[in-house]
């Protein structure tokens, strides 16, 4: 694969009527919608299903908590309930847990979650036709796995995870067996961590980032977030002559021509644009740097590209350059294919110093702090409910969706279980930055009334029997699919900002 691949081209071009300089332009996306609503309903269930199991696992957890029950299960060398509460009588292997009543009744009130929930599903739906069953079994044979290895019990985890990997496969015709291969795939990588200890796994950027490219084409989340962010950037540049523009993890760079687009036809003329592209790979960076001026120039637009190749909070604020008089904006798209800024105080204090107009921060849904069975559970609904928005419109041998679900869904689950974590890192992750940036002094912008509007707008590319939703609420924009939140995007600025 080529570090770059072709820019579409209608990214440059206005997507938006009557939009003038107050819309960022943006391109419809490529999709092929033949047999959609077959497959939509051959994937009603599943996303649910996990959502009702996983708030099972937590919110009905005994009062001593979670991890210290399972704990002080471990201790005792008792092997969980969960390894035999929650499968089938005819499969069960090991006996119920002899602990406190308490921690019984609570197993076993989740094993019947899971029993109710398949006996429901019977009537209709992707778990009802001849996979209930396997689904069932596939899932809960994962979850046992997972408290076996919150607690240390490794034996056990490496016995249940052969057994896995010859039950599931990425392949396989249902979201849950695609999901339960990769979620298994990535706990065995953990196990085996666990025994040799900390492995840290080759990265491909450049594969990393093709199969990003081919995300962004068949599915709104990525221009949700590209589009709904430059739009507060626009708003922020206004009137600004010199625009300096602070890219986190820049990768290709796609979101920037659009911006560019709108930036060298405003009104008041086009600013001088600087950049900071911040990554991993030099190469990739000085390639996405020759991408972005060559559109600038096309544009008659005057641009510098400053390439960083490392991380942000392990840099100097001096590395940047700041310019007097011009206006900076930090944009921060996080994901978790890897470690992009480094220790996130450092992060915290490095935006601080830079004291920016603007930054614009896009989340996933979806915590990388507390325990592993924390992160487990919360990864699991979350990455659910993904490969269900790809399982419902395309088909389970498309080549797009396995390299989306191996390039970047896997590799973010296996960071998460396998590699992430602050025992494993040694660092202490926020749970959510939107909530800690205005206890370090950034105050919120809200989003204006084009942003919600183009973001619609992206939604109305994709036909709404998809089931993507779109929820403004606390000055965030929020996407999902069906009732679940996936990304979100907010903007923020410093008092101090110039």
């Amino acid at each position: 694969m080529q570090p770059h691949e072709q820019w579409d081209s209608s990214y440059a071009s206005p997507g938006f009527p009557g939009g003038g300089s107050n819309s960022i332009p943006c391109t419809k996306p490529m999709i092929d919608n033949r047999g959609i609503n077959h497959l939509e309903r051959n994937h009603r269930d599943f996303p649910q299903w996990v959502q009702q199991v996983t708030e099972q696992l937590v919110e009905n957890q005994p009062e001593t908590g979670l991890s210290e029950s399972l704990q002080t299960s471990a201790e005792n060398n008792i092997v969980p309930a969960l390894l035999g509460e929650l499968r089938p009588a005819k499969s069960a292997r090991r006996n119920p847990i002899e602990g406190s009543g308490q921690q019984h009744q609570w197993f076993a009130e989740l094993g019947d979650q899971i029993t109710n929930f398949s006996n429901d599903a019977k009537g209709g739906g992707s778990m009802a036709k001849g996979s209930d069953d396997q689904s069932l079994n596939l899932m809960t044979l994962l979850l046992e796995c997972a408290v076996a290895i919150s607690v240390d019990n490794i034996a056990e985890a490496h016995r249940m995870l052969l057994e896995l990997t010859q039950m599931a496969t990425p392949y396989g015709p249902s979201c849950a067996e695609r999901v339960v291969a990769y979620f298994a795939k990535a706990m065995a990588s953990r196990v085996v961590n666990s025994w040799l200890g900390m492995c840290s796994p080759l990265i491909s950027y450049k594969s990393i980032h093709g199969a990003f490219q081919v995300f962004n084409n068949i599915a709104p989340f990525v221009k949700f977030a590209h589009f709904t962010s430059n739009q507060s950037i626009l708003e922020a540049f206004h009137r600004r002559d010199g625009v300096h523009i602070i890219d986190l993890d820049i990768m290709q760079g796609l979101q920037w021509p659009a911006l560019f687009h709108i930036l060298a036809t405003r009104m008041e003329g086009p600013p001088h644009v600087r950049m900071t592209g911040m990554g991993t790979s030099m190469e990739l960076l000085i390639e996405t740097g020759k991408q972005l001026s060559n559109f600038a120039k096309r544009l008659g637009m005057s641009f510098e590209f400053h390439p960083i190749a490392r991380k942000f909070g392990d840099v100097d604020v001096s590395m940047f350059q700041i310019r007097r008089g011009e206006a900076v904006a930090v944009h921060w798209l996080q994901h978790s294919l890897y470690d992009a800024t480094g220790p996130d105080w450092k992060t915290m204090r490095l935006l601080q110093q830079l004291s920016p107009r603007v930054i614009t921060l896009v989340e996933q849904e979806i915590a990388h702090a507390g325990s592993f069975l924390d992160r487990f559970v919360g990864s699991l609904h979350y990455y659910s409910t993904l490969f269900d928005s790809l399982g419902a419109y395309l088909q389970s041998d498309d080549p797009s969706r396995h390299r989306i679900e191996h390039g970047l869904l896997y590799r973010e689950i296996n960071n998460i279980l396998a590699i992430g974590g602050p025992a494993r890192s040694g660092e202490d992750k926020f749970r959510h930055w939107r909530s800690e940036l205005p206890k370090n002094g950034f105050m919120q912008m809200p989003m204006s009334t084009n942003s919600m509007a183009q973001a619609q707008l992206i939604l109305n590319m994709f036909p709404p029997s998809h089931g993507y939703s779109l929820v403004q609420g606390d000055g965030t924009l929020r996407i999902g699919w069906k009732d679940a939140s996936l990304y979100s995007v907010s903007a923020w600025t410093s008092p101090a900002s110039r």
